[in-house]
């Protein structure tokens, strides 16, 4: 079973937006692992993952396991719309050392629940590596029902499931009703709500905050565990800072991801280029998030001392 803080590492571009930053990913997941994580996504969401070339994610994958060197589990986006590439990006991930791979519904079809079940039945049988299933309804347009989780819970290969529909009711059904099913882990994606999960009794969370601030997540995560409240207080009050002044700046749908990059282009830690359909964000957006950054950092590093 996988357990506490799981980075979804974004993905450093160069100035074309198109190719890796290998000198960068080196660095940015360097300082992940300083800050104590207990794992490391790559190709999700907060990596781009279907805007870049399968060209760009074999090239992460490799790169990624090889800085990596088993010093924490690897999980690797298998996300498509075809089982045949996911299959193959697995087959890379095997090969470069990952310990699982992530796959959200195929988009584009409106799979009914069946359908989807079936989908994911057929995929993991394919699979080299254990799978975590991906709820990502906002993206996808489909959520995995409560009732397919559990089905699929049955399945040898399928070992988990990371939740990003920020739905609590439908995040703690699942904790209770999969309470007494060994060897499957619930992980939540939105990190404001990571510490509620774990005391509902999920296992984790898979927080884009952590590829800035790591120590943050994995200290707020520990909190949680030993009920020390007072600190769980004080550590989530900085989390909803950086959800509130990094995420959610501008109007843009996209405004999660330009600030996560902004913000990391700030601390020195990578290039602020971003694959299109985006645009990195203007020079104004990008004084905002330097000066948030900065305040931010100042406060974190106060409170972690």
């Amino acid at each position: 079973m996988f357990n506490g803080i799981i980075t979804p590492m974004v993905t450093p571009l160069q100035s074309d937006n198109l190719s890796l930053d290998i000198a960068n990913t080196n660095k940015l997941i360097n300082h992940i692992i300083s800050g104590g994580v207990h794992g490391l996504f790559i190709l999700g969401t907060t990596g781009e993952a279907t805007s870049l070339s399968y060209k760009t994610r074999i090239q992460l994958i490799n790169e990624a396991c090889n800085i990596v060197n088993n010093r924490i589990p690897v999980f690797v986006g298998i996300s498509d719309t075809t089982i045949e590439e996911s299959v193959h990006l697995a087959e890379i991930a095997k090969e470069a050392g990952a310990k699982a791979v992530v796959a959200a519904p195929p988009f584009y079809y409106g799979l009914g629940q069946i359908e989807l079940y079936k989908y994911y039945c057929r995929l993991a049988d394919q699979l080299p590596l254990p799978l975590f299933l991906y709820n990502m309804p906002s993206h996808t347009k489909i959520n995995i029902e409560i009732d397919t989780v559990l089905k699929l819970a049955q399945h040898d290969n399928i070992i988990g499931l990371k939740d990003s529909s920020a739905n609590i009711v439908y995040y703690q059904k699942l904790c209770y009703l999969l309470k007494n099913i060994d060897n499957f882990s619930l992980l939540v994606g939105p990190e404001e709500v990571t510490s509620q999960t774990v005391i509902m009794g999920g296992h984790g969370g898979v927080n884009g905050g952590s590829n800035m601030f790591p120590k943050l997540y994995v200290q707020l995560y520990k909190a949680t565990l030993a009920r020390d409240f007072e600190r769980v207080h004080e550590l989530q009050s900085l989390v909803m800072e950086v959800s509130t002044k990094i995420y959610n700046l501008g109007s843009f749908g996209s405004s999660y991801l330009k600030g996560m990059k902004a913000g990391l282009f700030t601390l020195n830690l990578i290039e602020h280029n971003i694959a299109p359909p985006f645009d990195c964000f203007d020079e104004k957006e990008m004084t905002a998030i330097a000066t948030n950054i900065k305040a931010l950092k100042s406060k974190i590093d106060s409170a972690l001392s």
